[in-house]
């Protein structure tokens, strides 16, 4: 085996997720292809057109040449835009045209990551265009991709892998974001302590603690009189984490607990992605 150790979870959360879509889609008809998910403006074909595309960016394959519509009201950035090129290339390819380019990419990517000897610390470019680690980008793939997954699942009525390779790997990059948005984006004050109790197929407890400085670190440890608890389950959690939904639409999903204020302002901040 080539793959770093540290690699190999990242990789076999990839090719989970990979596999769990490509079977999702392989028994829909064209029809199906057209249906809506839950990001605006992405149909089942968008959503699966944007793996495919990223992941030939990372085998090395040449973006392509192509100018967007101006009527596209969900492209609102640069970044979307970038995003959108992969996916509106493909807008009026047919289900077998889908299918054999995502089986096909698949092959190609499954075989480069089987011969990777890069060291976890290489630095890369990412699909997003930035230089990062090489162990951060098989993260971050991992983590797009099952968060792809549960996107179709929601779209086609075919819920499951809540606690999959990938949705561990997904737990523990939004984990590590939780003190940034709780005293960076939410002005936690100093000496506080939020409480993170998730329930369901992922089940964890987390407490982002702030210093008389306002310092904030992460650890899953229980808290004795924090300043607020939000108790979720793992599919809310990761949903609101992920921009899936605004905390108003799923507020019965979650039990507060203390300080009210802060609690709204954390659930306001919590999106880690755009």
């Amino acid at each position: 085996m080539t793959v770093h150790p540290s690699l190999q979870s990242s990789v076999d959360a990839w090719s989970h997720s990979i596999e769990a879509i490509t079977e999702l889609v392989t028994p829909l008809v064209e029809g199906e292809w057209n249906r809506a998910t839950g990001l605006p403006g992405w149909s089942v074909r968008d959503v699966v057109s944007h793996v495919i595309g990223l992941e030939c960016e990372m085998l090395g394959d040449p973006r392509p040449i192509h100018t967007l519509p101006r009527d596209l009201y969900h492209v609102r950035s640069e970044s979307a835009r970038r995003m959108e090129v992969q996916v509106d290339v493909r807008r009026h390819h047919t289900a077998p045209e889908m299918l054999s380019e995502l089986e096909y990419t698949v092959i190609r990517r499954s075989r480069q990551l089987r011969n990777e000897s890069r060291q976890p610390d290489a630095v890369v470019r990412s699909p997003l265009g930035e230089e990062r680690s090489l162990e951060f980008v098989l993260q971050q793939r991992a983590f797009d991709v099952w968060v792809h997954e549960q996107d179709l699942r929601r779209a086609l009525g075919k819920p499951g892998n809540l606690d999959s390779p990938g949705a561990h790997v997904t737990r523990d990059l939004l984990v590590k974001a939780l003190p940034g948005i709780v005293a960076k984006r939410a002005q936690a004050p100093a000496d506080s302590a939020v409480v993170f109790d998730v329930s369901g197929a992922l089940e964890f407890l987390r407490t982002v603690r702030l210093d008389a400085e306002g310092n904030a670190t992460i650890d899953g440890s229980v808290s004795l009189g924090p300043t607020v608890t939000l108790a979720l389950d793992w599919d809310t959690f990761h949903q609101l984490a992920c921009g899936r939904v605004r905390a108003a639409a799923v507020a019965e999903q979650i039990k507060i607990d203390g300080d009210r204020e802060l609690a709204d302002a954390v659930l306001h901040h919590f999106a880690v992605t755009p």
